[in-house]
Parts: structure tokens; C-alpha cells; sequence
């Protein structure tokens, strides 16, 4: 048998530096997108906890605060149980958050009269944001004084709302409050800050 030579072209140096110039390339490609993997997990989780521990992000559900919001409305709370008259807050309930506003705090007298008109230590509350007034669903005796560490709430929404008129929630504690509602981003048309 014959044997056959194979002649084997050593590379130029021209192709060498290629070749190099290629290895590099593909090193730095690994490297960054390695990099920017792990920027975008941090990214993540540090949103993740923001949105958890500081600044919880929420969908409205149900009608209870209308027309303030609408069902599907998403809103951003800050965490906090520092509340004022006025303020709308979410809060734990029976595995839910909902969404309501503070009405009363601890110490002050609420008086609901059958008209639905609100009276806060003997002061009628303007309420622009109710778009109609009535008593509805409340089982508890005027004038009543809320406790100490508790707040009372009402929704917008005063014929559908379940809220402190009705024993079965009551006054909210400190500890039951996720947060106040400060900014509304969906629906476009409504975004920016919550009155």
C-alpha cells in the first residue's frame, strides 16, 4: 500500500491574530453578558423587596371606593401606619387587603346620621370624593369613640362598602395597616398622585 502524504499549511500570522482577536471577543462577550445577568437579578430582587417591604403595588378590586377608584385601577402605598384624616390606606383583612379611607382616628366621636352624613368631633366632614351619602351597611351605635390604636374607615362607595360601620370589621389597628395609597399608574388617563 501506498501512503499518501497530507501536506498541512501552517496558519499565517495574519490568521493567527484573527483567530486571537476572535478567542478575546467571545471572552469579553461571555464575561459581559455574565455581568449583565447578574445586574438584572439584582435589579430584580431589590425591586421585589421595594415593592414588598417599602412600597407595595396594588390592583383595586370591587367598587367599594368608587369613583375614587375604579376596579382594575393599580396604585403604589408607601408602608406606614402614620395616618391622617383623609388619607386612604390599605389594610389586612381576613387574608385581603383592602382598600379604604380614614375617616377617624383614635379618640375622635363619629357620628353617622341616616342622611349618610359624616360628623367627626361634632364637625360635618366635606367629602367631595363620596358620590352618594347614606347610611348603609352599619350595625354599630352613634356616637361611637374609636378606640386607642385603631382608626375608623369608611370606602367612597358608601352603599356597597364593608368598613368600620359594621362590627364584623370594625376599627382597624395599627398592626392591620399595610399602607397609604400616594400614587395611582393605571389606568394612563389617571396617573399621578391620590387625593
Amino acid at each position: 500500500m501506498k501512503e499518501e502524504m497530507i501536506n498541512i499549511e501552517a496558519p499565517s500570522s495574519e490568521q493567527l491574530e484573527n483567530e486571537l482577536i476572535r478567542v478575546r471577543y467571545k471572552e469579553r462577550y461571555g464575561k459581559l453578558l455574565k455581568n449583565t445577568l447578574y445586574a438584572l437579578l439584582v435589579v430584580a430582587a431589590v425591586s421585589v423587596l421595594i415593592a414588598t417591604l417599602v412600597m407595595p403595588v396594588l390592583e383595586i378590586y370591587g367598587s367599594s371606593m368608587n369613583p375614587t377608584f375604579q376596579n382594575g385601577d393599580i396604585v403604589v402605598s408607601v408602608k406606614t401606619a402614620d395616618l391622617e384624616r383623609g388619607d386612604i390606606c390599605c389594610l389586612y383583612y381576613n387574608n385581603h387587603i383592602l382598600v379604604k379611607r380614614v375617616i377617624g382616628l383614635e379618640g375622635d366621636e363619629i357620628l353617622i346620621d341616616e342622611g349618610g352624613r359624616v360628623f367627626v368631633n361634632g364637625k360635618e366632614l366635606d367629602e367631595p370624593y363620596v358620590g352618594q351619602k347614606m347610611l348603609g351597611d352599619c350595625d354599630i351605635e352613634f356616637p361611637y369613640t374609636v378606640p386607642e390604636q385603631t382608626v375608623f374607615v369608611l370606602g367612597d362607595n358608601r352603599s356597597t362598602s364593608v368598613d368600620s360601620r359594621n362590627a364584623s370589621i370594625g376599627c382597624i389597628s395599627n398592626e392591620e395597616i399595610v399602607g397609604k395609597i400616594i400614587f395611582r399608574v393605571w389606568p394612563l388617563k389617571s396617573f399621578g398622585t391620590v387625593k
